[in-house]
């Protein structure tokens, strides 16, 4: 049986790695943990965070309620203790269809290039 090599995923970020991903300010992921106790990374001895993909799955969603669907921090708070498993559900198939609508426009802008091209 030949080797094969296995994908190496990460199992921790760092804060900062957590905020380039959804183009936020530390601040407001440290300020998030104060108010959302679903979000609680693990530390390190040295105090720094480590998010799990987990704990990412669970920023998705509330930045998703917050950022995108407008709703205050109380609201999201409280929709995630009522529909926590059903909203990241949601929230995923609404994330694929935006990247297949993404691929489509790219699509169309190319099949459009292409047409003016044989015209011209």
């Amino acid at each position: 049986m030949p080797y094969k090599e296995r994908d190496i995923e990460k199992q921790y970020f760092t804060i900062g790695e957590v905020a380039a991903q959804f183009n936020v300010a530390p601040s407001l992921i440290r300020f998030w943990e104060t108010e959302f106790e679903e979000l609680r990374p693990r530390k390190s001895k040295k105090g720094n965070r480590l998010y799990t993909p987990q704990d990412i799955d669970t920023f998705r969603t509330i930045y998703h309620l917050v950022k995108e669907r407008g709703y205050t921090i109380p609201g999201a708070r409280d929709m995630l203790k009522q529909k926590g498993p059903q909203l990241k559900e949601k929230i995923d198939v609404i994330q694929s269809l935006e990247k297949v609508r993404g691929f489509l426009v790219q699509m169309k802008k190319e099949l459009d290039a292409i047409g003016k091209a044989q015209q011209g």
